[in-house]
Formats: structure tokens, C-alpha cells, sequence
């Protein structure tokens, strides 16, 4: 049996980089799972790479065609951001192991879609100050910087990945990704591990 990874975790805690070596990692094969956002591209973002950008009209017809596995809006400082993922056919769990960046309603939802025994939670952690140099300085590389959003995220993480909600979805373990290389090697590790237990067991 195949299993979904989902990597997590507040901002700037290095999500898009683990996922990019994961994918790219020796004797994992990960397929990919890429998620749809209404948010604008940021600067150095490729199309399909960690998202597909996409607007309003596009949502609405995954909506109404019922092909919408998990949802969540955001209100932000400039406006209502979208992130969803679309049973657009990406995901064949018979066909082998997934790896996909979400947040823990992403987690949760893609969970009882799938049912919990396929899907395993990736979460990562950065101390808050390094979290916060990061993030301005990410930031600042931007042509058109959005500082103000930048605080209502950071502050928003408080809650969206507070230790009850963690608690509530069973997630016990977290990532300390302050070391990429040590980061990578421990969840390429545990990923090759969780797949290896579960080929043994069917």
C-alpha cells in the first residue's frame, strides 16, 4: 500500500526546500502532488513547480464539478487567497507513494479523503526568531515586498499550528529544520522507513 506524505509546518520553516530534495532524493521516488493557489506568484516561483497559479473562475469550476479534495481561503492583506487541492488525477495511491506541502486543515482534510492509514504528516519546525529573519528576508528579495502580509502570516502560524490543534490530529513528532542536510536525512530516512514497514506488512 502506498502512502501521502504531507509536509508542514508555520512559514518560512523551509517547506518548499524539503520538498524540492525530497523529490530529488536517491531511492525515494516520490511522485508529486502540486496544489492550486489564487495567491499572486512570487518572485523566483515557477508555474507547477510548488503550485498552479491560477484565479477565481478556475476554483469555481473545480467546485461545481466536485473535484475539490480540500480547501482553505485566507484573508489577507490583499485580499482572499485560495489554496486547494484538485482530484485533477495527480494522485493514484495504487501507483505508487506521494509527497505534497499543505497545513494541518490540509492534513486533516486529504486524511479523511484518503482514510489515516495513507496519509502520514511531515511537520516541520523552525525556531521563531530564525522563522522570522527568513521570512523578511524572502520578503525583501521581492519586487513589490508585502510586509504587512508578512506579519498577519507569522502571527496567523500561532494559531493555525497551536499545540492543541497538533494534539487533536495525533501529530506528536515534528522536524527541526534549521539544518537542511540534517532535516533531509531524517525524514528521507523516516519516509523509507514508513514505506518499507508497509510493503512488509501487505
Amino acid at each position: 500500500m502506498s502512502k501521502l506524505f504531507v509536509i508542514m509546518g508555520k512559514s518560512a520553516t523551509g517547506k518548499d526546500t524539503l520538498f524540492k530534495k525530497l523529490k530529488e532524493y536517491h531511492g525515494l521516488s516520490l511522485k508529486s502532488v502540486v496544489g492550486y493557489t489564487t495567491r499572486p506568484i512570487r518572485d523566483g516561483e515557477r508555474e507547477g513547480e510548488a503550485y498552479y497559479f491560477v484565479d477565481k473562475a478556475k476554483l469555481h469550476w473545480f467546485q461545481e464539478n466536485n473535484k475539490i479534495i480540500e480547501h482553505r481561503a485566507y484573508h489577507t492583506m490583499h485580499g482572499i487567497w485560495d489554496y486547494f487541492t484538485a482530484d485533477d488525477g495527480q494522485i493514484d495511491l495504487s501507483a505508487g507513494s506521494y509527497l505534497m506541502i499543505g497545513t494541518l486543515i490540509t492534513y486533516e482534510q486529504i486524511r479523511n479523503y484518503y482514510g489515516a492509514d495513507k496519509v502520514v504528516p511531515i511537520y516541520l519546525k523552525v525556531n521563531d526568531g530564525l522563522r522570522l529573519e527568513r521570512a523578511l528576508a524572502r520578503e525583501k528579495s521581492q519586487v513589490n515586498p508585502k510586509y504587512s502580509e508578512l506579519c498577519r502570516r507569522y502571527l496567523a502560524d500561532e494559531e493555525d499550528f497551536s499545540e492543541d490543534k497538533l494534539k487533536h490530529l495525533k501529530i506528536m513528532k515534528g522536524y527541526d529544520n534549521e539544518d537542511i542536510r540534517i532535516c533531509l536525512s531524517e525524514v528521507a530516512a523516516v519516509i523509507q522507513k514508513t514505506i518499507k514497514e508497509d510493503i512488509d506488512i501487505h
